[in-house]
């Protein structure tokens, strides 16, 4: 990271803060929608105005940066992020290139070093013959390592012979004697694969935020559970708030709750706090590892139709002892009969504590991919929060792609964010990294350019959801968190644009407009294909990342 607890500016006289202007630029906030100029104090942001009322209070004992031109606007929240698991991927073999069985194994048989051979990303619906490598064929490549390669939706993963051993997979849910492991086969592997020592995790984990600050992040929602890391990790991930120069962490651990009394425990014997009892506590798995609970049979494995992980009364039973503590409760769900068994579950709930209490609570699933208009009412009824990925439909929802192979005509109702808005239900933004990148541009392009017209988004509405909306989905209780408003937190990100417009969803209205009695914010265009360059990246006041070409 760039210099932790570096402040954004220098000593103001008398006051012991710092205090920054930045100028010459184009500021995005509430306030006043033409500002070109943010003044800084500490970590507050202190004003917002023209450039001509910034040049009548600039004096000598700021630290002015001239923007030329850049976008000043509020940093990123990602609501869904793996923090070690992202570092991992990093850092190990990078599959997400490999076109067929042969070059995953040549990729293992030249990594080099020594211990286990980890590598993520391979996706066999983008080769041209998906035969998965066998055992024996990973066995040779790793020269009897231990491999363990994630899929890129990290629901399934390729381990060798020796790996299988040692997290004594035979006889497991999800091991038939391939190379490929599933359900419960693949959580013994992945936690056998990820006994790290402490400076090993930690140095995955420090990677993960450095890219995450490299990229304007000012926070990221971590999402442990149990048959992801141990606590060890979800320590270690929320210990990071406690230094500075790193994005805010707030984490979540997806562990099932019996009662009130149950939750309580759970929640002691994590040893930091928590947000909620949410994340990823799976309801179901993935559609790419044929994982995902759905009503009907998959398109392309007849008979095959996804694993249902827990049932409707313990769900429920989660949902009200949660809701009785008053935090959050949540689950991954992305299929169809997964998020109709959450549903069930809240019902049950709701008759044993009461509609109001599970609405306080704010509780909020990950994903739903598959929601139809009933289902979308009923997360409403409930005030369910759904923090979902623009970048899965990017990544699989084209004609052709993933979604079409395994779920044919169902693919057209896939992650339904323009119904989830005018149902009200609130909706935030996130990565699920590393299954799809840390780039937030390409996401709010993503909610523009979705593959069905009629699930678009504005470019405000996604830039809202992907900000102020994944502070709000973690009930924060900062209401100006995710805004550059006189008296908020100073988190934002500057960026390095070409043009700035307004876009909107509908390709029969005009798709930018300089109008200023439009008095609407501007984002940078994204219909160039590229995303703007990050220059800097602070949270409350304290420099994250700056790229060389901000004061240059």
């Amino acid at each position: 990271m760039n210099q932790p607890g570096v402040p954004a500016g220098h000593d103001h006289p008398g006051t012991g803060k710092k205090v920054t202007m930045y100028r010459n630029g184009s500021i995005y906030t509430a306030a006043d929608p033409f500002a070109t100029a943010m003044v800084v104090d500490g970590d507050t942001v202190a004003w917002v105005g023209s450039e001509q009322a910034a040049t009548s209070i600039a004096d000598s004992s700021m630290d002015i940066i001239d923007l030329r031109g850049a976008l000043l606007a509020p940093g990123f929240v990602d609501s869904h992020v793996h923090l070690t698991e992202t570092g991992l991927a990093l850092s190990g073999l990078q599959l997400g290139a490999v076109r067929s069985a042969r070059e995953l194994l040549d990729a293992v048989a030249s990594s080099g070093g020594t211990g286990t051979i980890l590598g993520h990303g391979w996706d066999e619906t983008l080769w041209d013959d998906p035969t998965l490598p066998t055992l024996e064929e990973l066995d040779r490549a790793s020269g009897g390592r231990h491999v363990y390669l994630s899929r890129i939706d990290v629901h399934s993963a390729l381990i060798s012979p020796s790996l299988a051993a040692e997290a004594n997979v035979a006889g497991l849910d999800g091991w038939s004697g391939t190379a490929q492991a599933v359900r419960a086969a693949h959580t013994a592997a992945r936690l056998a694969a990820r006994k790290f020592p402490e400076d090993q995790r930690r140095a995955h984990q420090q990677r993960a935020l450095m890219e995450a600050s490299a990229n304007g992040y000012v926070a990221l929602a971590e999402m442990s559970a149990p048959h992801i890391c141990g606590p060890e990790d979800l320590r270690l991930a929320a210990s990071w708030n406690g230094q500075p120069g790193s994005p805010e962490v707030l984490p979540y651990w997806g562990e099932l709750a019996t009662s009130e009394e149950h939750a309580r425990s759970v929640l002691a014997g994590l040893g930091t706090d928590v947000r909620g009892l949410a994340g990823d506590l799976n309801m179901d798995g993935s559609i790419g590892s044929r994982t995902a609970a759905l009503l009907d049979d998959y398109s392309d494995a007849p008979g095959q139709h996804g694993s249902l992980y827990l049932g409707v009364d313990d769900a429920a039973k989660h949902i009200a002892a949660t809701s009785l503590l008053g935090i959050q409760a949540g689950f991954h769900v992305i299929g169809d009969a997964g998020l109709a068994a959450v549903l069930d579950a809240l019902d049950v709930a709701a008759a044993e504590v009461g509609e109001q209490r599970i609405r306080a609570a704010g509780h909020r699933l990950e994903h739903v991919e598959m929601a139809d208009q009933a289902a979308i009412d009923r997360l409403a009824k409930y005030s369910i929060t759904v923090s979902v990925q623009p970048g899965f439909d990017s990544a699989w929802g084209a004609a052709g792609g993933l979604y079409s192979q395994r779920l044919g005509a169902r693919s057209q109702s896939m992650n339904p964010f323009a119904s989830f808005y005018a149902s009200g239900v609130p909706i935030a933004f996130g990565s699920d990294s590393p299954v799809t990148p840390l780039r937030p541009w390409s996401s709010v392009r993503a909610c523009l350019e979705h593959s069905n017209p009629e699930q678009r988004i504005s470019a405000r509405a996604a830039f809202l959801g992907h900000t102020r909306a994944g502070w709000r989905a973690t009930k924060h209780r900062n209401p100006l968190m995710g805004q550059l408003v006189p008296g908020a937190p100073a988190s934002f990100a500057v960026w390095e644009v070409d043009e700035l417009m307004v876009q909107v969803a509908d390709s029969r209205v005009q798709s930018w407009s300089t109008d200023p009695r439009a008095r609407t914010p501007l984002l940078p265009a994204l219909d160039t294909g590229t995303d703007p360059r990050c220059l800097q990246t602070v949270r409350e006041g304290q420099e994250l990342f700056a790229h060389e070409a901000l004061r240059s």
